[in-house]
């Protein structure tokens, strides 16, 4: 099934332009290794004009057209958008699917809930003008002080290719909610679909400059955004080394970031579980989106007593995984997103054989597939504290696996990473998975399963995968300042100072 890939320029200033340096950047389908189309490259120059457009959608009718606009007209937008989104549903699915390689039915899934995001937003700006002027009690009835929200700004939103809408949607929802104007970089991997979320602001009237997309390389459009002087603030979604840049050009100009990083996240397996519904969840948390999740749950650690059963067991759920095209019905293992991507998991596994680690199942291209990154799902055995796939984050679908006897080994184990994202416990006993959920050190923790994520509940980490939560009223309040106004309200003069002589005036 060939999919038209629609060709796009820049997005700014509710306008379709070509790029200052008219270069463009080849697209690949991941799962042919073929080019199917280009994107705009957009440079420092176009930067430029981007942050003036969103300064000036800021300013249009002293604010009132949309940073100070009651919180009603943001929402009749964003639910504007996600009805548009709800409509072209599958056509965007195809796009994502062909663009990064996620299998079909992920993408669909991703689609409904970038509608269903947009919808939570706009339910939320509906709620802010109720939040504004909120008294605070004080000591003195001399003064009455309330509290206002505004808007951070101009805000760069930095975003990668495993959810190339979901993730910018994370972002551009809850910043538009907020009253700010957003200057968009999707991953130049994978933009096709925030290309098309500008079209869609397009036809539903969104003011212009509220939002601007700017596809093209980090180094010469992400950097330059990140370190313009009048970006009011930068949230970005990636790799821990990127993020760790950003946060340095943000720190010359004290500027407000929030950074969604990196991952080595465990899933510890007791020895009282349903060995298949917890073998499932284990694939689940690793092969999900081809094992591209920032979260995944990628160190397994089992209870030694059922050691044996259990991978034998999952290493016949990983045979069992459809690996194809991901727009043939049925697919849930597609492509990794690039040639680049392809071979540095490949050299992941082979260090981790070199090291001494033995490969359970996968680790190779699947034999009914000769084109295409395609990578078998992959399990990786007799793992030690000082590999380096124990360590470091593969972002591909391998999964490696340590033993242990105690709860507090578990714990251990899952707490030696530098990492903080996310922690999964899988156990009959309740009281068990409460310590260990409070033992953890990780901003997401899930209980009896592995990945789940609501638009209504915090997302983000702790230690090196970064600071800050998207999602739920946190996200929102990403985008916002707390103004503190306090007013003297006693007819009396304040006398601190002597009073000096009456004027003679």
């Amino acid at each position: 099934m060939a999919i038209q890939i629609p060709s796009r320029q820049l997005f700014i200033g509710g306008e379709w332009k070509e790029p200052a340096l008219k270069k463009r950047i080849p697209i690949i389908n991941p799962a042919t290794e073929q080019i199917i189309g280009d994107i705009a490259a957009a440079t420092a120059e176009d930067v430029e004009i981007a942050v003036e457009a969103a300064r000036k959608a800021l300013a249009r009718n002293k604010g009132k057209d949309w940073a100070s606009a009651p919180g009603a007209v943001r929402a009749k937008y964003l639910r504007a958008i996600a009805a548009k989104i709800t409509e072209k549903k599958s056509e965007l699915a195809k796009l994502e699917a062909t663009d990064c390689g996620k299998p079909l039915d992920e993408a669909l899934w991703d689609m409904e809930d970038v509608a269903g995001c947009f919808e939570y937003y706009a339910d939320l700006a509906d709620g802010l003008d109720k939040q504004q002027k909120v008294s605070i009690a004080l000591p003195m009835e001399t003064f009455k002080t309330h509290v206002l929200k505004e808007p951070i700004g101009v805000v760069a939103l930095i975003t990668p290719w495993n959810y190339p809408l979901l993730m910018a949607t994370w972002k551009v929802a809850p910043a538009l909610a907020a009253g700010c104007a957003a200057i968009l970089k999707p991953s130049e991997l994978a933009s096709v679909t925030c290309l098309e979320l500008a079209e869609v602001c397009r036809e539903v009237g969104l003011p212009p400059g509220v939002l601007n997309i700017l596809t093209g390389l980090g180094h010469e459009a992400g950097a330059p955004l990140a370190s313009h002087p009048h970006v009011d603030k930068v949230a970005f979604t990636g790799s821990t080394l990127t993020g760790s840049k950003i946060m340095s050009a943000a720190a010359q100009q004290v500027k407000p970031v929030s950074l969604e990083l990196g991952g080595k996240s465990p899933i510890v397996v007791f020895d009282d579980v349903d060995i298949d519904k917890a073998a499932e969840w284990t694939a689940f948390g690793i092969f999900w989106t081809n094992g591209q999740i920032c979260s995944a749950t990628s160190r397994l650690i089992l209870h030694e007593s059922i050691a044996s059963k259990f991978l034998e067991r999952l290493a016949e759920w990983c045979k069992n995984i459809k690996i194809s095209d991901p727009l043939e019905e049925g697919c849930r293992l597609g492509p990794v997103v690039s040639q680049g991507q392809y071979e540095k998991i490949l050299k992941f596994i082979s260090t981790a054989e070199s090291e001494g680690a033995k490969v359970l199942c996968g680790g190779v291209r699947p034999e009914h597939l000769k084109k295409g990154y395609y990578i078998e799902p992959t399990v990786i055995t007799d793992v030690t504290t000082s590999m380096q796939i124990w360590k470091e984050e593969v972002f591909g679908p391998v999964l490696c696996v340590k033993t242990f006897s105690s709860e507090e080994e578990a714990i251990e184990l899952a707490n030696d990473t530098q990492f903080g994202l996310g922690a999964a416990v899988i156990s009959n006993d309740l009281e068990r998975c409460e310590r260990v959920s409070k033992a953890f050190q990780a901003g997401i923790v899930w209980i009896n399963c592995s990945q789940p994520c609501f638009t209504q509940a915090p997302w983000g980490g702790n230690k090196r995968s970064g600071f800050g939560r998207e999602l739920g009223t946190w996200g929102l309040e990403n985008y916002m300042t707390v103004k503190q106004v306090t007013q003297y309200v006693s007819d009396e003069p304040w006398g601190w100072y002597k009073s000096p002589s009456p004027s003679k005036l």
